[in-house]
């Protein structure tokens, strides 16, 4: 892990700072630069560039930007924050890619006077992040751990395949699993959870080897990353066998094939255009001046932090394929068309 206090960073972070309260005494369009950041490459954040593309266009930012760092490391994603601030971007939304490591480098934006907000998986308090929205991560397994064993019939052996541990919410999923099967009292057990399966080599080896040795000893499995979604899908599909049930995660076109022609029983849908949509949203609005967060908003609290909001989930089946993205549209609109008078006091 790489130091962040680097020369003239501080320094630049307070000439944005004088920036940004000469942006908010500006005409009606916002001169505000935002970016969603999120921890390192993943298929999951790729609707954030066109939330990104969208914001700026409905809410008149002068920039909203979608922007990567190379690899899953805090180094980079730090190193990517630092290099944005000193090129006058003044509003971050950002996945932590560590929780409590991040925290540093949002101290240093926020003593400038530079919101950011935790956007899909949240930081650890304390934190001077604005807020967490993302999925109810605990919630969203939990409910797709019950759908499972609902399609199993309510009993029988079930595999976990979890996402990175280095994701702050694989822990909370990790929990919610073993909860909904702990309330079968027995009549469900869990076999195997296997972790680190959210990457395409470590899900294709370990996906296919568990279904080679054990495929008969499993009656259903649950994923709660993305790729190990996709590749359970895959695989059940060339087993040809649909006794295995499963619910995975996300809504990748090879999952709701998977859904529509019976080799998976279901999907768990996250919002993440909604996450990076309503994030660049608020940011432009915290980076203006115009608004703070509302201590006593109606936030959940979370292990993580006492200022979360759920930015929705839903079961994608068979019976919802065809709208299920109308309802997560709906979500986002009601949750950006309440925000402000929710979460913010504004002049």
């Amino acid at each position: 892990m790489t130091s962040l206090k680097r020369p003239g960073f501080p320094a630049a972070l307070g000439v944005l700072a004088i920036a940004a309260t000469a942006f908010a005494t500006g005409a009606f369009a916002s001169d505000n630069k935002i970016a969603l950041i999120p921890g390192g490459p993943h298929p999951y954040f790729a609707p954030w560039e066109q939330a990104a593309a969208d914001a700026q266009k409905d809410f008149g930012i002068a920039a909203v930007d979608f922007k990567v760092p190379a690899e899953w490391k805090l180094n980079l994603q730090t190193e990517l924050l630092e290099s944005l601030a000193a090129q006058g971007y003044n509003g971050f939304g950002i996945f932590p890619a560590d929780p409590v490591g991040i925290n540093s480098t949002v101290a240093e934006l926020a003593s400038a006077g530079i919101p950011s907000a935790a956007l899909a998986g949240c930081t650890q308090d304390p934190s001077d992040v604005a807020f967490c929205l993302g999925t109810d991560v605990y919630n969203s397994a939990y409910l797709g751990t019950k759908a499972l064993i609902e399609a199993m019939g309510g009993k029988g052996n079930i595999v976990h395949l979890a996402g990175l541990l280095v994701d702050p919410n694989t822990t909370l999923r990790v929990k919610a699993v073993e909860t909904a099967v702990a309330e079968t009292n027995g009549a469900v057990t869990l076999i195997q959870t296997v972790a680190d399966t959210d990457a395409q080599e470590a899900a294709d080896q370990k996906i296919n080897a568990l279904l080679g040795a054990q495929k008969d000893e499993i009656d259903g499995m649950i994923a709660t990353g993305y790729i190990p979604s996709v590749v359970a899908s895959k695989s059940l599909r060339t087993l040809g066998d649909k006794r295995i049930k499963f619910i995975g995660i996300d809504d990748d076109q090879i999952v709701l094939e998977a859904i529509k022609d019976g080799f998976v029983a279901g999907t768990m849908a996250q919002n993440p255009y909604g996450q990076g949509y309503i994030g660049a949203y608020v940011m432009d609005l915290m980076a203006s001046g115009e608004c703070t967060v509302k201590d006593d908003a109606p936030w959940i609290e979370t292990p993580q932090t006492a200022k979360f909001i759920d930015s929705g989930t839903l079961v994608i089946n068979q019976a919802n394929l065809d709208s299920y993205k109308d309802d997560l549209k709906k979500i986002t609109s009601d949750i950006q068309g309440k925000f402000k008078d929710t979460y913010l006091n504004c002049q």
